[in-house]
């Protein structure tokens, strides 16, 4: 927001006496003027209202009560469905918030609707689908499904729902959200509100740290998405969620099919990925599955200290004995079979880490403990400068040396561009790197990432011309004015834990 305020177009005017039919005009000229500013969305004067604003402040608030009270019904009773659940769902309000918060830029569905598009009459278009979901005349439409690579060389399907899926389904999500965040456990964090990858890092390394860890298992559940069973996750939908036409349409979406290549194919089992609904699906599908055993075996069977990470079908599991990691492990195979599911077996093994693991491994000549991957960062049993154990995590090579190919790639495809936008596009590279992976004792393979763009960079602009003048000292330059350098943005995981946790431990 701006200090200060236009002025008016009267403050312009000399100091003379106007005749009336002058003033009528100026009057006019002020009523259009604020009539223009509120059209073209400009900041307003000082003294006018802001009745759009204000409106949509109401509306938000509105809605957060809403949900507000929702979530207190689901605190109250933990066993008793929640009836009366749809019509904070096609709430014309609540519709119009889902559409706000999508990807203006996202790749439209199978009926080739854009964001902008939709937008054109915007107010009509609520109001039809919102009487559509109150009647029952909503069909779900299928999911258009594209590939990306995935890092080990193979595709990932990724399905494109149309506009309003997306809305529907964010609207739905943000309902049931309310009822589930009361359920979930806290050492479940992926794609939940509020948390972030950053918050299952942490508790690993908190829990590594200050409890008695000695043993790791790294697993990974393969193709969880797509082998989630379509009765079992309704069953598990309908223990918290009374309303049947929120069940009717979570089954409609889970039916609605596959559209490839112009076949439409039916999905038996599993959710697309892509769809704001599918991450919350595989949640509560994985919330009763998983969570609810592990925890419940970790207090009946556990001997010594257990900890448990999970972040959507990847998790870590910490324990102080070798006898229970491996009773564990055994018991999770045979859960995992009932329901459907599979552990990767390349992905999926036991390791030797903790405080003692060195001493431990070099007392039988087995040399420096394993490391294991999760969320994109190896964990290194290390120490500090006192001594004291610690876990270090840096930024997986695999990862650091595809994006740098990525950036390589586009540089030869932009080769011609002006320097300030080579420059511009290069400072977003590194400040997106920067924002996931500056973490602590990761610094020196930051500098490391931006010496290799640097390099990169400079290659690029020299093989502009057969006699090029750009020397280093030159390119230090442009590198000082567009490629920042790293800075550790994230802080220590016991600090951020502390304040995010505020004694509520996320590995418990």
């Amino acid at each position: 927001m701006m200090h200060g305020c236009r002025e008016s177009d009267s403050s312009i005017v000399p100091r003379k006496r106007l005749h009336n039919g002058e003033g009528r005009a100026t009057m006019r000229s002020r009523g259009q003027t604020k009539a223009a500013e509120a059209v073209e969305g400009r900041e307003l004067a000082k003294g006018k209202t802001g009745e759009h604003t204000r409106g949509r402040t109401q509306r938000r608030s509105a809605l957060q009560r809403a949900l507000d009270r929702i979530r207190q019904a689901a605190r109250r009773d933990h066993a008793k469905p929640l009836p009366a659940l749809w019509h904070h769902v096609y709430d014309s309000n609540r519709l119009r918030e889902a559409y706000d918060g999508l990807n203006r830029e996202a790749a439209p569905g199978v009926d080739g609707q854009t964001w902008a598009a939709y937008g054109e009459t915007l107010e009509a278009n609520l109001r039809d689908l919102s009487e559509r979901l109150k009647r029952g005349g909503y069909h779900a439409r299928p999911v258009e499904r594209v590939y990306i690579p995935k890092p080990d060389g193979r595709q990932r399907p990724i399905g494109i729902p149309t506009l309003e899926e997306k809305i529907v389904q964010r609207a739905t999500v943000a309902v049931l959200n309310a009822i589930y965040e009361e359920e979930f456990r806290g050492f479940s964090s992926g794609c939940r509100p509020g948390r972030s990858p950053h918050d299952a890092l942490d508790a690993v390394t908190v829990g590594m740290e200050k409890r008695n860890v000695n043993w790791v298992l790294d697993a990974d559940l393969r193709g969880c998405f797509d082998a989630m069973d379509h009765a079992g996750l309704v069953q598990f939908i309908e223990h918290r969620i009374g309303d049947q036409r929120v069940v009717r349409h979570m089954q409609k979406w889970l039916h609605a099919g596959v559209l490839e290549e112009g076949q439409w194919h039916a999905q038996e089992e599993g959710t697309p990925q892509g769809g704001s609904v599918s991450p919350l699906a595989a949640n509560s599908y994985l919330h009763d599955v998983l969570d609810l055993w592990a925890d419940r075996w970790r207090r009946q069977y556990a001997r010594g200290d257990v900890i448990i990470v999970r972040d959507a079908d990847e998790f870590i599991v910490g324990v102080e004995h070798r006898d229970a990691a491996d009773r564990f492990w055994s018991e999770l195979r045979e859960r995992m079979g009932q329901c459907n599911l599979e552990l990767h077996p390349e992905k999926t093994r036991l390791i030797e880490l903790g405080r003692f693991a060195v001493e431990r491994r070099k007392r039988r000549a087995q040399g420096k403990p394993e490391t294991f991957d999760f969320l994109g960062f190896p964990h290194i049993s290390s120490t500090t400068r006192n001594g004291k154990f610690t876990v270090r995590r840096k930024t997986m090579a695999q990862r650091r040396r595809k994006k740098l190919q990525a950036v390589k790639d586009t540089l030869r495809r932009r080769m011609h561009w002006p320097i300030p936008q080579q420059g511009a596009w290069l400072k977003s590279v590194l400040l997106g790197h920067y924002r996931y992976y500056a973490v602590p004792r990761n610094g020196r393979l930051l500098r490391v990432f931006r010496d290799t763009i640097m390099r990169y960079g400079c290659q690029t602009l020299r093989r502009r011309s057969q006699r090029h003048r750009m020397t280093w000292p030159r390119m230090y330059a442009i590198a000082e004015q567009w490629l920042p350098k790293p800075h550790i943005l994230h802080p220590y995981p016991a600090q951020r834990l502390c304040v995010t946790t505020r004694g509520r431990s996320p590995v418990r």
